[in-house]
């Protein structure tokens, strides 16, 4: 299997969009997208905050990654954190989905990260066997947590310090 990749460009904002619901779908969590093209747009290729790579079949989008660079102090190095792996279902078994994590570790290579992250649901038994076989290991030691919505207003209402916010980098 020959697998092609190519970064996504500021036209392909709805197709990233339309992949990002065909996940939430598959993941049961379509209610929760309030993403929106313009959104994307934004976060994505005006704020450069995160990067999307689409594995193509010819020249047909089959599936993709979204990713950005995370940090870890230990190493003192960035990382790769992947927010988003899909392969469209009529893709699936082909290898595109390791051809993808390869194409993401040779970025992080390429880049010189210390690492490549991700979550994965505990449910999907054939995503966490597909990548125990690559080799990747469970952070069983870790729990996430998130603060979002009004509790992360809340949160920042509370702050004590009201200084200044630095200002966001290109």
């Amino acid at each position: 299997m020959t697998c092609d990749f190519r970064y996504a460009r500021r036209e392909d904002t709805a197709l990233i969009l339309q992949f990002i619901r065909e996940l939430a779908d598959y993941e049961k969590m379509l209610h929760e997208v309030v993403a929106d093209e313009g959104t994307l747009e934004e976060w994505i290729f005006d704020k450069g905050k995160a990067e999307v790579i689409f594995a193509l079949e010819g020249e047909k989008e089959v599936g993709f990654a979204l990713f950005f660079h995370n940090f870890s102090t230990f190493l003192g190095r960035a990382g790769i954190y992947l927010e988003d792996l899909y392969v469209r279902p009529e893709y699936r078994g082909r290898g595109y989905g390791k051809a993808i994590l390869g194409k993401l570790a040779s970025i992080a290579v390429e880049r010189g990260c210390g690492r490549l992250e991700w979550w994965c649901l505990d449910w999907n038994r054939p995503s966490i066997d597909f990548y125990l076989s690559l080799g990747a290991e469970a952070m069983s030691d870790w729990t996430v947590y998130r603060i979002a919505g009004d509790t992360l207003r809340h949160l920042a209402a509370s702050s004590p310090e009201k200084g200044e916010v630095p200002p966001e980098k290109p």
